[in-house]
């Protein structure tokens, strides 16, 4: 279980060169990098325990007269490069380079200072410029890139810049009493009636609607492809990559008015975000049924105010998602239905409509109150960073804590509840007034800036002894003289590698992992 803590940090952001958009063109996690591209600017953040600015490119004023401001872009697989649509319809790829500076842990590091370099490698104009046609993001695997088009086509390009072309999704013929009928579930899983996802025939699929979203599931190899009428259509792809694009088939379609998808790879479950500012969460291991929806309704909030739902992030071990609303707010449920995170203050559960918005109330101290633009985990869940709508400047990072085992090997309910963010321990407490209390209990510096984040933790049965595991070592405190015991010898610390943390008794039981030997 996720629950959040404390206020969001802030990262700021550099001032383009007066974009007509104010708002980020795209953000996304990659390891410990967090790649964001403004209308007019790129830049490059490390997303670890210290945010980091390490580098950026600046367009100037002439570029994005000539060429466009910055449309969508896509980061690759390594890492290494970025593709970048101009409005003009200029396709840009960028490069990454590192320098052999690094990041002092613990130190406070020079604005000045850059650690990587972003340059351009290829700037070249798209062929279907000129065609009046709008386009939606890209998808891409290691070879190549694909968007949509609003004359219904998918283009494919290639990561060397080399166009592919414009081609339309084909078929797999259906029979037509084939079709798969769904059970449709709602708020906490009760079903209540039907709805169904077809097989897609050539005359089902014969309407060419504006692609809006593209979606790409490589476990599954399945591509999903959203169109300005609401229909999702699932589509498979060549095992070889999207490089094969005769071999993308339209498989299945969901009617409805989505707005966006994103799947969770891990549970096999796709989220669909719609204009009435629900989530429905389908089991694609299942014939994609329905397994429940989710929504802030049931809170007093209807899509009047908080819009349709712009975006949906999972969470890396899938068991949570966030979804951000085009008006106003942002949300995270685990994907059994509870909600665990709102932005949208509550009102009252007793209300059967929206709230009245007051203008003389004071809203700066509600984040993302003019809504959500972008939303990215990073990759330990451990910070959801968001931006809002018609901003461009900042970037809200939300911090998340986890629960831990609190069970032994004989199934006996711990003592103490602890639950733990990236470099510290939540533990709750209760008061005399019967009220629980949150101690954050900091990490020893020493420790966590060399072993960020923390991965593990576990108390012990009667609750008296903390065990936790960064990334290498462990550590040990003792909550009633509340002292910490670490390894007095740091080359065997880095020998220790956890990756399962239990007490047995009055025993630490490490599950530790070592890397083989090339010898």
């Amino acid at each position: 279980m996720y629950m959040a803590y404390g206020w969001p940090q802030v990262i700021p952001l550099l001032e383009g060169s007066c974009p007509s958009s104010q708002r980020v063109v795209y953000l996304k996690l990659a390891g410990r990098l967090l790649l964001v591209v403004s209308p007019s600017h790129l830049e490059l953040w490390g997303s670890s325990q210290q945010r980091v600015r390490l580098g950026k490119y600046m367009r100037d004023d002439r570029s994005v007269r000539e060429e466009g401001e910055n449309l969508q872009a896509v980061w690759s697989p390594d890492s290494k490069l970025i593709a970048l649509l101009t409005s003009s319809f200029f396709l840009h790829i960028y490069k990454i380079k590192f320098t052999d500076k690094r990041v002092k842990p613990g130190e406070r590091q020079p604005s000045e200072l850059s650690f990587a370099t972003i340059s351009l490698l290829l700037s070249e104009q798209v062929p279907f410029v000129g065609k009046d046609l709008s386009v939606s993001n890209f998808v891409r695997d290691s070879k190549t890139m694909l968007l949509g088009l609003s004359d219904g086509c998918l283009y494919s390009i290639s990561w060397k810049g080399e166009f592919g072309g414009a081609f339309s999704i084909g078929s797999h013929p259906s029979d037509s009493n084939d079709d798969r009928i769904l059970s449709y579930t709602l708020g906490n899983g009760l079903v209540s009636g039907v709805a169904s996802a077809a097989l897609a025939s050539d005359d089902e699929f014969s309407t060419k609607s504006a692609i809006v979203q593209l979606e790409l599931c490589t476990r599954s190899k399945l591509l999903f492809v959203l169109n300005s009428d609401g229909q999702l259509v699932v589509c498979s792809v060549n095992k070889k990559g999207l490089k094969y694009t005769e071999s993308i088939k339209a498989e299945k379609k969901l009617g409805g008015d989505a707005v966006c998808a994103s799947v969770a790879s891990e549970q096999q479950i796709l989220a669909v975000g719609t204009r009435k500012g629900m989530v429905e969460l389908y089991d694609l291991s299942q014939s994609i049924s329905l397994l429940r929806t989710v929504s802030l309704h049931d809170w007093g909030y209807s899509a009047d105010y908080t819009g349709p739902v712009n975006n949906i992030a999972w969470t890396p071990d899938n068991s949570a998602f966030a979804v951000g609303w085009k008006s106003r707010g942002l949300a995270v449920w685990s994907v059994s239905g509870c909600r665990l995170m709102s932005t949208v203050r509550q009102i009252g559960l007793s209300s059967t409509s929206s709230p009245k918005i007051n203008p003389k109330q004071d809203s700066k101290y509600e984040p993302l109150m003019n809504g959500t633009s972008a939303i990215q985990w990073d990759e330990y869940g451990y910070r959801l960073f968001a931006t809002e709508e018609a901003s461009c400047d900042r970037i809200l990072a939300f911090s998340f804590g986890k629960c831990c085992l609190n069970r032994g090997v004989s199934g006996k309910t711990y003592v103490r509840q602890v639950m733990y963010g990236d470099d510290r321990l939540l533990m709750v407490q209760a008061e005399d007034t019967d009220e629980l209390k949150l101690l954050h209990l900091k990490l020893p510096v020493s420790y966590i800036t060399q072993n960020w984040p923390v991965q593990h933790v576990a108390a012990s049965e009667d609750g008296k002894y903390l065990a936790v595991a960064g990334l290498h070592g462990l550590i040990l405190y003792d909550v009633r003289f509340k002292k910490w015991r670490v390894f007095g010898d740091v080359s065997q610390e880095q020998q220790i590698h956890c990756k399962g943390l239990l007490w047995l008794g009055k025993i630490v039981v490490i599950c530790n992992y070592i890397e083989a030997s090339e010898a």
